[in-house]
């Protein structure tokens, strides 16, 4: 396989630039790149003995071979339920890329805007673990943005067109350790970020007094917080120590604060992947403080053999089938969707409410989805799938958005919307207290954090977990395509945005990044009079 693939090409971006189609079905050819040199190389996915795989060849660095997903069913599933967009960013920061993923920051040949922003403050951590992409001890450098800087990513975000950024993740290393940690969740606040979050292990929440309540009066609403497994056995692998009962408090101080969760888990074969039941339940039991869990299995960000990728590697469908056998509660092939379905409801709330509203248009495989709606009282969940008919919900909501957009007034928008989607809904299997419209108020909730927070929660909207797997990229499973829609990005002090995995693998421009605008770690220790954090290697991933 050589030279570059030359897609037939369809549609345009915001600023005009032309779009290739998704390819789907199997086998097919997709670019990737050489995981020793990074340069672009042609990619073959196919299917062998019901799994999904990829296999390529560089001319220099030979051939490699890598698992996908697991299940080819659920992989086609994923493909037949994708929307997309196309239209990416109309103020790119690189008008006039030519190659991807060089020429990033964003481009104008990127397809979806910010679902999802990134600023990190800090490579600095309490922690040491070995499966983490920021480390200063190892780096030998530290990256910390003057508030300054902070200021001008956030603003960078605000300004992207046609939609701003709107969800920002303040992360690291460990960004509650950075000076200014408090004033850079207010900031994010004033500058009218809908939703502000932070990227934790949790130790600071769980060890100082306070502190937590501090975060939720400057703004912040939730601890996107690292969540591994229920047991020290499990945190000494992941992260060389025992962590169970810090997490616990950590859970315990955001329930006091008001604030929400969303559990983390890094998942690896034959480390933690036995625990990912227990989490769900955990999640489950402590409805009243979560709102959702995002798996992330595993990312190979060094050099490592094939036979220890197979070992280790665990994909999307198989967390959602030991899911399934763990707790009974969800099932593999009919409660999961991937995250681009979503797009259809977003056309249809913009319609309703005459603006644009964000559109998770990520590639199809990124990421596997489903909402539990949990009853308060007794903590049984059930998935939205069993009393929904999710699949025409998602055919109608594409269907009637431009009707919807025709119509005069916002109430006949509604009461056109109330009666389009009431024949979706099937009340005889419903969770107890779930009525057509608090379904319908959940709905909105999810989108609008002022109607599903506070006092208007369980009176206005019903409690639900969102339960996800997002699988980022390394280089031996990377492909273009995937990076050209990803959701999730990255706003860095050289004025440009990157996808996470452009920014975290691949050609790794978190790394050109930090080293443009960091001092020496013994520079730093000297003025700062910090002792660094002792290295512990564990888990080499």
């Amino acid at each position: 396989m050589g030279g570059r693939i030359v897609p037939e090409r369809s549609g345009l971006t915001s600023c005009g630039a032309l779009v290739a189609p998704l390819p789907k079905g199997l086998p097919k050819l997709v670019e990737s790149i050489c995981p020793e040199c990074c340069r672009v190389i042609p990619a073959r996915i196919f299917e062998h003995e019901g799994r999904v795989m990829m296999e390529k060849r560089c001319s220099e660095h030979g051939e490699f071979r890598d698992l996908v997903w697991s299940d080819v069913r659920l992989y086609l599933k994923a493909e037949q339920w994708a929307f997309e967009e196309r239209r990416g960013v109309s103020n790119p920061a690189v008008p006039d890329a030519v190659l991807c993923p060089q020429d990033c920051g964003l481009c104008q040949m990127h397809l979806s805007h910010t679902g999802l922003a990134n600023i990190d403050l800090t490579n600095r951590c309490n922690l040491t673990c070995p499966v983490c992409f920021a480390n200063a001890n190892v780096a030998g450098y530290v990256y910390e943005p003057s508030l300054e800087q902070v200021y001008r990513m956030l603003r960078q975000l605000r300004e992207m067109r046609p939609v701003a950024a709107r969800v920002i993740q303040f992360s690291g290393g460990e960004p509650t350790i950075y000076p200014h940690f408090i004033e850079a969740v207010r900031m994010a606040r004033d500058l009218g970020f809908s939703h502000i979050q932070v990227a934790t292990n949790g130790l600071r929440f769980a060890t100082e007094p306070g502190f937590a309540e501090r975060c939720a009066e400057a703004g912040l609403h939730t601890l996107y917080l690292q969540f591994d497994g229920l047991s020290d056995e499990t945190y000494r692998k992941t992260r060389g120590q025992p962590l169970w009962e810090l997490k616990q408090r950590a859970v315990e101080a955001a329930r006091r604060a008001g604030l929400k969760i969303v559990f983390v888990p890094t998942v690896a074969r034959g480390v933690n992947d036995h625990e990912v039941g227990r989490i769900l339940q955990f999640a489950i039991e402590n409805i009243d403080v979560t709102s959702g869990i995002t798996y992330q299995p595993v990312t190979f960000t060094g050099r490592i053999t094939q036979k220890k990728r197979e070992q280790m590697r665990y994909t999307l469908t198989d967390l959602v089938k030991d899911l399934a056998e763990q707790t009974g509660i969800v099932d593999t092939y009919h409660d999961w969707y991937p995250t681009p379905c979503t797009v259809s409801f977003s056309e249809f709330l913009s319609a309703l409410q005459g603006e644009e509203t964000i559109a998770l248009t990520c590639h199809p495989h990124c990421s596997l989805a489903t909402y539990l709606f949990v009853d308060a009282r007794t903590k049984t969940a059930i998935p939205v799938t069993r009393f929904v008919d999710v699949e025409g919900m998602l055919r109608a909501f594409r269907e009637w958005a431009p009707r919807i957009r025709r119509l005069p007034s916002k109430k006949l928008s509604a009461l056109m919307a109330y009666i389009v989607l009431r024949r979706f809904f099937r009340q005889e299997a419903a969770p107890p207290g779930l009525t057509y419209v608090k379904f319908l108020r959940t709905l909105e909730g999810l989108v609008d954090k002022r109607i599903g927070r506070g006092e208007n929660e369980e009176r206005l909207t019903y409690r639900t977990l969102m339960v996800a797997g997002m699988h980022f990229m390394d280089a031996y499973n990377y492909q273009l395509d995937r990076v050209m829609r990803c959701v999730i990005h990255y706003s860095a002090p050289d004025g440009r945005i990157y996808p996470f995995c452009t920014y975290n693998s691949g050609i790794t421009f978190r790394e050109r990044i930090e080293q443009s605008f960091s001092i020496p770690l013994e520079a730093y220790l000297t003025a700062s009079g910090k002792e660094p954090v002792a290295a512990r290697t564990v888990l080499k991933v």
